[in-house]
């Protein structure tokens, strides 16, 4: 009879199919860490101009200037570094499942949330005028709409359950307005960390193991890498992103 070899444990935390199951809280025993940092080398992108053509009283007059690239002293700001499919470990940070968007003087708020996915979304409108939301989920290089509602000054909360099959985030826009946009992290585990304005990171409480780690822009797309988390150790990986 043909024998099965077990698969070493080190190799579990990598080595499971995309969309196993859910994800498990469970103790976890010797910890380790990632630290690391994501830079960005070349030109960086000027920001792209809006001209602002309606409800002046509330999205004022002029251009919109929205900087989709942001980068201090060589450092990538609005990215997010995240360990790719971990099915168990620890708990999810607090609030995660009520993540929230807001609309105010016609811009949205935060420009990168970060929201649980399978959790609801609440988005509020805090002006008097029509916005309508439309979301898409980013996979790869292509866009499918996730939601697409209109809301009117009125209608100041609604909330929508999120789940995404094949993507990691949400690109956030306002049909009304082409100038509103935004980017929602969508995380299947707790395992995620954006970064600071120094571009640096780190995940914590991470079992032993050896992991696939990416970081995701949400213009500049993802970097993929590999890691190994010894028990109580630390470890270190960057991200390098290029422009022109």
């Amino acid at each position: 009879m043909k024998k099965t070899l077990p698969i070493p444990s080190l190799c579990l935390a990598a080595c499971l199919p995309l969309n196993t199951g859910a994800y498990d809280v469970v103790p976890v025993d010797n910890g380790g860490r990632i630290d690391g940092k994501v830079v960005f080398q070349g030109t960086d992108p000027a920001p792209r101009q809006y001209i602002v053509a309606k409800d002046a009283d509330t999205c004022g007059t002029g251009t919109r200037s929205i900087d989709f690239v942001r980068v201090n002293n060589g450092a990538l700001m609005d990215a997010v570094v995240y360990l790719h499919t971990v099915n168990s470990g620890k708990a999810f940070p607090a609030g995660i499942d009520n993540a929230e968007l807001n609309q105010e003087k016609c811009a949205f708020t935060p420009f990168l949330g970060v929201m649980k996915d399978g959790s609801q979304l609440t988005v509020k409108n805090s002006d008097p005028v029509l916005h309508n939301i439309h979301t898409y989920e980013i996979i790869g290089r292509a866009k499918k709409t996730v939601f697409n509602i209109s809301q009117p000054g009125d209608l100041k909360t609604f909330h929508k359950q999120v789940s995404l099959r094949r993507g990691t985030a949400m690109k956030v826009e306002c049909d009304a307005h082409d100038f509103m946009h935004s980017f929602s992290f969508v995380t299947k585990n707790p395992y995620f960390a954006v970064v600071d304005e120094n571009g640096g990171f780190s995940i914590d409480n991470v079992p032993p193991g050896r992991y696939k780690i990416r970081a995701w822009h949400g213009t500049l797309g993802e970097k993929k890498g590999t890691v190994t988390v010894e028990a109580n150790g630390m470890a270190r990986i960057d991200f390098v992103f290029k422009g022109k």
